[in-house]
């Protein structure tokens, strides 16, 4: 449904502390195995160790990573090595002006920044799927900063997309709660947001 509305990537949500969307693992690998040529297969997890993540892309063979929380054992070099040919996408959650530091030190390393809403302070981590709208200008400022794509992510819907990309100017759009009801994707809700899209 996602394809045939003219998403470039799906995201496959693994494990997460909370949140919407997650599938098991044999399903991501399913699906991964199913995107035709031209479309990517993003790995959402919220492993922190290169060694666990890399075995984790090994088996469902995703085409890209996306790490929705910060590495804590090994580093992004080690992640690249481990995993030739495998897109690196380093999540950065908004919180203040001190993101804009943490996606510059990031940046060097990964082939693009996730700008989004969780918050990784909290008990129960929120890792995205919040469907709460960020700092855009601080967000601006990060794509301002680094030399690497930025994708936007958090709260996003047909109502506010134009207004993202133009207080933003992100290279692409990360989409979760604004095209689902109920827990599942809504395919009117999903056709609202890539009009909106072609029309900005």
């Amino acid at each position: 449904m996602a394809i045939r509305h003219g998403a470039s990537a799906l995201g496959l949500v693994s494990a997460m502390p909370s949140g919407p969307g997650v599938i098991p693992d044999e399903t991501i690998r399913e699906i991964a195995r199913a995107v035709p040529p031209g479309v990517a297969s993003f790995l959402l997890t919220s492993r922190q160790d290169v060694p666990s993540i890399a075995e984790q892309q090994r088996r469902l063979r995703p085409t890209t990573l996306q790490l929705c929380d910060r590495l804590i054992a090994g580093t992004h070099g080690e992640l690249r090595a481990a995993l030739p040919g495998v897109g690196i996408v380093q999540v950065v959650h908004v919180t203040g002006p001190e993101s804009v530091e943490e996606a510059v030190r990031v940046a060097g390393d990964v082939d693009a920044i996730l700008l989004d809403s969780g918050n990784q302070a909290l008990a129960v981590k929120e890792l995205g799927g919040t469907g709460r709208r960020h700092d855009w200008n601080t967000s601006r400022r990060i794509r301002e900063a680094v030399s690497v794509p930025v994708f936007l992510a958090g709260g996003l819907r047909a109502e506010n997309l134009a207004d993202a990309i133009a207080e933003v100017g992100p290279f692409a759009l990360d989409v979760c709660s604004g095209v689902r009801t109920d827990g599942r994707l809504d395919e009117e809700k999903l056709g609202r947001f890539f009009d909106a899209v072609a029309a900005a």
